[in-house]
């Protein structure tokens, strides 16, 4: 999961997980269903502020809003990049 990138300050970068296609029920979701997932794993992770440490750390599952941060491509992959105050919460 190494990338060549390192956020700035207090941003960190997430790659989300995949949307969901079917239901729990075993019903396909069309692509126009889809909703967009709001749960991913951090790949990288600025430094932080001088008075605020970073809390998340490279790997951690985080759950974040729907229309947080920004989208970019790296590599071909998609990834997130949000600060780090858009973050709910650490799952697991």
């Amino acid at each position: 999961m190494s990338v060549n990138f390192k956020p700035l300050a207090d941003r960190v970068l997430i790659e989300p997980n995949a949307a969901e296609t079917t239901t729990a029920s075993g019903i396909i979701i069309p692509d126009t269903a889809k909703e967009k997932p709001q749960e991913g794993t951090v790949v990288a992770v600025g430094n932080g502020k001088t008075d605020e440490p970073m809390t998340v750390k490279v790997g951690d599952k985080v759950l974040y809003g729907k229309y947080a941060g920004t989208e970019l491509k790296l590599d071909g992959k998609d990834y997130l990049i949000v600060k780090e105050n858009d973050l709910f919460g650490i799952i697991g």
